[in-house]
């Protein structure tokens, strides 16, 4: 019964998609142009979450976004739907005194700034389209935390908020042009810090803009980023094959990925030089019975791994999947899953790597994989 809902939820959006393309060809650009407004909002796709327990099949929400993106990508090309305004977008400076903003177009006026130490370590952490005006943003706060109880650190978040209230392909399709503002001010920032001070955390969407801040850093400077870490990377519109580019390996030196909500809003596949898969190949974690708290789960389970004594919180292993590894039959070469994954990058086992976890903190079950 599932798979014939399935099969016709999916058919029905493909039949919209291909119908959204017709329509071009009758009555032009004014109805294209409002192929955005067609999408779920994300509260509303957080409220399919909650039809987990009754078994809606969640695959199909995602693989009718899909459909959607590509009659976008087909009709449109890789052009965003509007310009982002960078003249609304801010890098905020997390300090125990308050937190300071300085315009992305301008990232000179933050790295020049006597509240920025040049001798620190620098976290810059973009995150995904589930922050909103209203509520805190509750990654950045968590991730915050965990990195001001290892020590000293420049803590940077990029304020994309004017963006978060709008659809998902309005966003996904200027992923690159908020990436190239980025790594435009990165290309400043090595002017004041070395390279290998700096780390790229991204969340949803924000992981795919890091990529492309990483691909636009080593376009100009000639040389990569040392790591960017995705948690769960945004799956929808960002498909094999499309013509949205995303995250993925060669973007910096390390690419490490934790995948949280796979096949629904993160991706499945490993785009990464490493990727951790939490709880296998499902689609929710434990203690979860939304997507929106699975896809959460990835910077809860990074945040986690920061505080001090969590590093080995997250051990992992190399499997071709969550059963092999319970089962036993796959062998014992293992990753540290978060933090500590970068510590020696030389040294690092490339691949995919399984584990389980707790449903409440601490999530981490440490070597009982």
């Amino acid at each position: 019964m599932a798979a014939m809902v399935e099969a016709d939820f999916i058919t029905g959006m493909y039949q919209t998609a291909k119908d959204v393309v017709k329509a071009k060809a009758r009555i032009g650009e004014r109805l294209i142009s409002n192929v955005p407004l067609l999408l779920p909002s994300f509260e509303e796709i957080g409220e399919f979450g909650k039809q987990t327990l009754l078994g809606y099949p969640l695959e199909a929400i995602a693989a009718g976004i899909h459909s959607f993106c590509s009659a976008a990508v087909a009709t449109n090309g890789t052009e965003p739907f509007f310009e982002p305004d960078l003249t609304r977008m801010n890098y905020v400076l997390m300090t125990d005194l308050g937190n300071y903003s300085y315009p992305l177009a301008q990232a000179g006026l933050l790295w020049s700034s006597p509240l920025f130490y040049k001798h620190l370590d620098t976290v810059i952490l973009v995150t995904g389209w589930l922050t909103t005006i209203e509520e805190p943003n509750e990654a950045a706060g968590a991730l915050y935390r965990a990195y001001r109880a290892r020590g000293e650190f420049n803590f940077v978040v990029i304020d994309t908020v004017s963006l978060l209230n709008t659809l998902y392909t309005w966003s996904s399709f200027n992923t690159n042009n908020l990436g190239s503002a980025l790594g435009d001010g990165l290309v400043e920032l090595v002017e004041y810090v070395p390279v290998q001070s700096i780390h790229l955390i991204g969340h949803s969407l924000g992981a795919h803009i890091n990529g492309a801040a990483g691909r636009r850093f080593q376009e100009v400077k000639g040389f990569n980023l040392p790591r960017i870490t995705g948690l769960d990377p945004a799956n929808p519109c960002f498909n094999e094959g499309e013509n949205l580019s995303g995250l993925s390996r060669g973007d910096a030196d390390l690419v490490d990925v934790i995948h949280s909500n796979v096949r629904v809003l993160g991706k499945r596949d490993p785009i990464g030089d490493i990727d951790f898969y939490p709880n296998g190949l499902n689609s929710i974690q434990p203690g979860c019975y939304t997507i929106t708290c699975s896809h959460s789960r990835a910077w809860e389970y990074y945040a986690e791994s920061v505080a001090p004594g969590n590093e080995r919180n997250f051990v992992a292993v190399k499997c071709n999947g969550l059963g092999a590894l319970i089962s036993g039959l796959c062998r014992k070469r293992t990753a540290v899953m978060g933090f500590a994954v970068g510590t020696n990058s030389s040294s690092i086992t490339k691949g995919n790597f399984f584990l389980r976890v707790n449903s409440a903190p601490p999530y981490g079950r440490g070597e009982n994989y």
